[in-house]
């Protein structure tokens, strides 16, 4: 009979949270996304190469996704793969776009996620190029 470790709940945690931050991130609601972020978080993100800009705590975070929802407003992401084990986990995505003339793009990256307390201190994202 197996039985459940607290490392084992934390990363039924983790994976949780996981899933409610691409859920937001997916309805572009900036404020559900930083619900569920710590108020020192920090966002690393895929721009401009070869290493994206680090984004410093809630209110620097709360400008990247904004501004990234409202440049891609048609844009989504697709989970390919989730791994996690207590609070650190890996997403692999494809994140598609449609341009403004119509035109579907995709590209596809990971997110190297560290969560602190329940809620993502660190989200580190890199892209295929």
């Amino acid at each position: 009979m197996a039985t459940t470790t607290a490392h084992d709940t934390q990363t039924a945690r983790t994976l949780a949270v996981v899933q409610q931050v691409e859920e937001a991130v997916n309805r572009h609601d900036v404020e559900a996304v930083l619900a569920l972020m710590t108020e020192d978080c920090v966002f690393e993100n895929t721009f401009p190469a070869p290493d994206g800009t680090r984004h410093e705590g809630r209110a620097a975070v709360r400008t990247a996704f904004a501004d990234l929802f409202r440049s891609s407003p048609r844009a989504s992401f697709d989970r390919e793969d989730c791994f996690a084990c207590g609070e650190r986990a890996t997403v692999r995505w494809r994140y598609h776009w449609i341009d403004a003339d119509g035109t579907p793009g995709h590209v596809r990256g990971t997110d190297i996620l560290r969560l602190r307390d329940g809620k993502l201190v660190e989200m580190l994202s890199y892209v295929k190029g």
